[in-house]
């Protein structure tokens, strides 16, 4: 329960400012996916964030453009735009680019209005506003910084349970006329202890769902992306790690294999790239398919699946036998994120 009404932010464009930095409230409602910077995201991605559609977002950006600049948003175009599609890897046609910072989507959902997931965001900022004003100041050393949980308790404790709730005990107990009038507001009083104890259990169970993760955001944002920009999200990754003459060969005709390319010190490369949801695992008959092609069509030295979900105990016991590198959702993480991938280091 926010004790300041969710309207003042979207009211007061001096209070949006001066929390426009605590973006870490994005994922503390709903991972926020990201372009392959892991930096920006698109117009679409951001109607998709706050499940609005897109003429929302741009009738919100026409509205309030100098205030969304001023948080990060910018619209490339020309060789700024080509530059940006080279290094990041996406693959679009436009002229044009609207892309969002993260300070700007915080932004974004301290304006929009229908939107159930920004009036979370703006619930969330002000209830930890508030638990920073309230919390008493203490000039005594502690061994451990007082935690959430003991200064909630604390409050609901000392000043309804202790405070309010016998205070109106005693009135019901001497009171006359007004006595169903005094019960009817005793009850009101443990609503309201019982909407903040779940209100902090609410924010507890946030609190542990999206703990510091060294790589958030970026499992986010490869799932956001369609299976050719996943493919070349894996040629990016190729090239950082030293690898040349990369071709990407996804779709028809791709004789059984997506990426192929050659190490620093020369040796073949053949990738196999599925873009599966979390809870669909690699299968063996998918890893035999691949092996066949990898090895017998290809002749590779190096057989790369990558995937954005786990593979079955059997296709990685095919794997293993037949020197397949697995690159399964922990490690594309990783690597995603700048960790080299060992099987393609030289000698």
């Amino acid at each position: 329960m926010s004790v300041i009404n969710d309207a003042v932010l979207l009211e007061s464009r001096s209070l949006r400012a001066s929390v426009v930095e605590q973006t870490d409230a994005l994922d503390r409602v709903k991972v926020l996916s990201l372009l392959p910077d892991g930096m920006h995201v698109t117009t679409a991605m951001v109607a998709a964030y706050f499940q609005v559609g897109i003429k929302a977002i741009r009738s919100l950006v026409l509205d309030h453009r100098d205030e969304l600049e001023a948080s990060g948003y910018r619209v490339l175009t020309g060789t700024e735009l080509s530059s940006f599609k080279e290094l990041s890897g996406i693959q679009s046609r436009t002229r044009t680019l609207a892309l969002f910072s993260r300070r700007t989507v915080l932004n974004v959902a301290m304006l929009l209005r229908d939107s159930e997931v920004a009036r979370q965001v703006r619930t969330y900022l002000l209830d930890r506003e508030y638990e920073a004003r309230t919390q008493p100041v203490d000039n005594c050393v502690h061994s451990e910084p007082e935690s959430l949980d003991e200064r909630i308790d604390r409050r609901i404790t000392h000043i309804l349970g202790k405070t309010v709730v016998p205070m109106f005990n005693a009135l019901i107990e001497t009171s006359g006329e007004q006595h169903k009038e005094l019960i009817s507001l005793r009850d009101d009083v443990k609503r309201i202890e019982r909407k903040l104890r779940d209100h902090h259990h609410r924010l507890r169970r946030l609190e542990q769902a999206w703990g510091p993760r060294p790589y958030t955001g970026i499992m986010a944002s490869i799932d956001a992306m369609n299976w050719r920009e996943f493919e070349h999200h894996v040629a990016v990754l190729l090239r950082r790690d030293g690898c040349t003459g990369i071709v990407v060969h996804g779709g028809p005709g791709d004789r059984g294999v997506d990426v192929t390319a050659l190490t620093a010190d020369g040796r073949s490369v053949v990738v196999q790239c599925k873009s599966f949801a979390p809870y669909r695992p690699v299968w063996s008959g998918e890893l035999q398919k691949f092996l066949g092609a990898a090895k017998v069509q290809h002749q590779a030295d190096v057989a790369l699946f990558v995937a954005t979900t786990s593979f079955t105990p059997d296709a990685r016991a095919i794997a293993e036998t037949h020197g397949v590198t697995v690159v399964d959702r922990g490690h594309l993480e990783k690597w995603s994120a700048g960790v080299p991938l060992p099987i393609l280091q030289a000698d």
